[in-house]
């Protein structure tokens, strides 16, 4: 193993390990509780890039399924899931994807065109959980989906905002430090 797989392996298990202690972070509010995880997941993909997003996400996961206790509250198991937030985790896949490949930015010069197109990221990447997560949430519940709304998007919106400004606070001066410990020297 060279000096950069080793630490993208690194990244990678540092991402997955703050994504567990994000789900510990857990304020209960319905059949999906509020988490710091989706935090760490945004930033799994922006600073960490497409790849090391999308596999802390995929060790996350895997390491729930297998039963450790690394989903919101404690939880694992393959029940959570085939549960009601089953399709917000799968959405955790589609957010650090999609952090990682809007959030690119090379060289960029300009500092406010690096805040844009991280916000850009950023909000992109915690819309995205949505997806699965809502459509998941009526079919397990058999809900209507004005009350799908309502319980699994609405009450989520102002603290998903808040942690996307946290992570574009994050991310603009740390993203070159990340990309200068993965090449190699």
């Amino acid at each position: 193993m060279n000096k950069i797989q080793i630490r993208r392996t690194v990244l990678t298990a540092v991402f997955t390990a703050l994504i567990a202690a994000g789900a510990y972070a857990a304020v209960p509010v319905g059949p999906v509780p509020i988490v710091l995880t989706t935090l760490f997941v945004v930033l799994s993909g922006l600073l960490g890039g497409f790849r090391i997003g999308v596999f802390s996400v995929l060790i996350y996961l895997l390491l729930g399924i297998l039963g450790l206790p690394v989903f919101a509250g404690g939880a694992g198991g393959f029940a959570v899931i085939t549960g009601p937030t089953g399709g917000y985790l799968v959405g955790y896949l589609l957010s650090a994807a999609a952090a990682g490949l809007i959030f690119r930015p090379g060289k960029l010069n300009s500092s406010i065109l690096m805040i844009f197109l991280v916000s850009l990221a950023a909000l992109t990447a915690a819309a995205v959980i949505y997806i699965p997560g809502l459509f998941w949430l009526k079919l397990s519940l058999g809900l209507e989906w004005g009350k799908a709304l309502k319980i699994g998007m609405l009450p989520f919106i102002p603290g998903d905002l808040i942690k996307t400004a946290a992570a574009v606070a994050l991310s603009v001066p740390l993203k070159e430090r990340f990309v200068s410990f993965l090449k190699a020297e």
